[in-house]
């Protein structure tokens, strides 16, 4: 290891604040706003499985008149009497819903949870991507200030602590 010259100190001081403050105001701000994203979408994935689950029941109950409690808001229910459930409204995106069969819903609801699980691929891969720029700011910092390398237990255990 090299000696490094005393005007030195202040600068590298400097430089290694300049890069805690960037992992820290940009990397894990990046990172956490992706892993939301991702979260988002598979709440969105369990509202169409759940309508797919209902949909099957629909299918097994038969050509019936169904009753049902339906939420307005604030948790306020209500019954609601359909008297005939062979077609539903289904949210297609963006506000809209639209009246489909069955079958036709159950279609519509495969290639969405398909889409989505493609974006939700590709948020992890950018989380994985975050999380290895974040991993190798943090090691030129460790080589900058001539820190010895952390063993694989400690490491790891950091590595939890930074989420």
């Amino acid at each position: 290891m090299m000696a490094r010259p005393a005007g030195s100190a202040g600068g590298l001081d400097q430089k290694v604040l300049q890069y805690e403050a960037f992992i820290n105001d940009v990397l894990r701000r990046d990172l956490r706003a992706v892993l939301e994203q991702r979260d988002r979408l598979y709440e969105k994935m369990s509202h169409y499985l759940q309508l797919k689950n209902a949909i099957q029941s629909l299918e097994e109950a038969g050509p019936q008149r169904l009753k049902a409690d339906v939420d307005l808001g604030c948790s306020f229910f209500v019954q609601a009497r359909v008297d005939n459930p062979s077609r539903i409204l289904v949210l297609v995106g963006f506000g809209f819903f639209v009246e489909m069969s069955h079958q036709e819903a159950l279609h519509f609801i495969d290639k969405k949870t398909n889409q989505l699980t493609l974006f939700t691929e590709q948020l992890t891969k950018d989380a994985a991507k975050i999380k290895a720029h974040i991993r190798m700011v943090l090691e030129g910092l460790r080589e900058l200030q001539g820190l010895e390398e952390l063993p694989d237990v400690c490491r790891k255990s950091a590595a939890a602590a930074q989420l």
